[in-house]
């Protein structure tokens, strides 16, 4: 099953894709969030065009776990996303996934001016393969 990570943004959108196994995580370019919604037509694309089976959306939730305005933002993306592509939608928590991704970066040895490019996509990859690990896990 090939699933779709989206990590939403302002300005771009993450997006990473699983291999069909479900074992790898692969990031892509960043979609462009456009004001007519272009930016749906766009991943609705992508999502034909890799047999997309399922979709992730991160769920930027506080340090304590309550929901802000950023969390509200993504769940109305979310839905905007299932609207437009008919496939199931899941929201996952990504508290920690920029930064985890801006930190792995630093230790890749990443020249400073290449740290600073936006890590949407990495983010979205890394959420992508937390849920797939989580997958793997057996049943206790």
């Amino acid at each position: 099953m090939i699933v779709l990570a989206l990590d939403p943004g302002s300005h771009r959108i993450g997006v990473a894709l699983s291999d069909p196994g479900g074992s790898f995580a692969f990031p892509q370019p960043p979609i462009p969030v456009a004001a007519d919604h272009a930016h749906l037509a766009a991943i609705a694309r992508l999502a034909a065009e890799r047999k997309v089976e399922r979709v992730l959306v991160g769920l930027p939730l506080r340090l304590d776990g309550r929901e802000g305005p950023a969390a509200r933002t993504a769940r109305e993306f979310a839905a905007a996303v299932e609207r437009t592509i008919s496939l199931p939608v899941e929201l996952v928590d990504e508290r920690f996934t920029t930064v985890q991704a801006k930190r792995e970066r630093i230790a890749a040895g990443r020249n400073r001016r290449d740290r600073r490019a936006p890590p949407d996509s990495a983010a979205a990859a890394l959420l992508l393969e937390t849920w797939l690990a989580a997958r793997r896990e057996p049943d206790p």
